[in-house]
């Protein structure tokens, strides 16, 4: 009996070892695999299709300056090339979600200037969804080591927070997407680590993404007229943002006052 049982605990241990090397199920790692090769072969089939000529002004924009010269150049593409342009703005989108390339607020500025309120709104949540999510599935297979070391602070105070909102989790994850009180990209790398279960954090990021890409991508139809990030949030929009994001965590606080 004491054998038997030495041995499963022995199993038991293997199973915690095996899961804890190798934490993605295998619809996780299709999906993380597919985002993989829908980027190489969407950049592939971008180059092979457009039309030769001085790409020297492809390069992701650093300053509104670069952006208004990149914008100027699309546009001349935009109309006869939609498809082209659309999906190497995917998958530029989607890279620089996925691995934490600063830049993101450029191009929700681009989608503005090249498609429209409507649709750019549509195209930004759509790739800012797609690459988050890529990113929640990368750091759940090797992101615990570095979230450790870069942000340990913020770690514990995100893993302390998740834990004690477990029944109005999605409410709290709005709040979190709504506001500046954790920065996106932490709340990528960081929710899987911290247990937050993929299903709210995809609703969470879909819904709450959309308040701050109208007014970024509504900016980018007057690109020429911004002297700074800053123009972008001015008081009211800042004051609007915030606002839907109390009142999202409301019913978590109501809750645990009742308790």
């Amino acid at each position: 009996m004491l054998g038997k049982r030495g041995e499963g605990n022995g199993d038991v241990k293997m199973n915690d070892i095996k899961k804890n090397n190798f934490p993605l199920s295998v619809w996780e790692v299709t999906m993380a695999s597919t985002v993989v090769l829908g980027f190489l072969v969407g950049l592939m089939v971008v180059y092979l299709t457009m039309p030769a000529s001085d790409y020297s002004f492809l390069k992701l924009p650093r300053t509104l300056e670069d952006l208004q010269i990149l914008r100027d150049h699309l546009e001349d593409y935009t109309s006869d090339y939609t498809a082209q342009v659309l999906l190497g703005y995917c998958m530029v989108y989607i890279f620089m979600q996925t691995f934490m390339i600063p830049g993101t607020v450029f191009m929700s500025l681009l989608a503005g200037a090249l498609f429209g309120v409507f649709k750019g709104v549509a195209l930004v949540v759509f790739t800012a969804t797609a690459g988050a999510s890529s990113c929640y599935f990368l750091s759940k297979l090797i992101g615990r080591p570095l979230v450790f070391s870069l942000w340990p602070d913020k770690l514990s105070f995100f893993q302390s927070q998740v834990a004690s909102r477990k029944d109005k989790l999605l409410n709290y994850m709005l709040f979190l997407r709504l506001t500046p009180t954790l920065p996106n990209t932490f709340i990528n790398v960081a929710s899987p680590i911290v247990d937050v279960p993929y299903h709210i954090f995809f609703l969470a990021t879909v819904i709450g993404l959309i308040p701050a890409a109208y007014v970024t991508v509504r900016a980018g139809l007057a690109i020429g007229e911004l002297q700074s990030l800053g123009d972008l949030y001015d008081f009211n929009s800042v004051a609007t943002l915030f606002l839907i994001g109390v009142i999202s965590i409301t019913p978590t606080l109501i809750s645990k006052n009742k308790s």
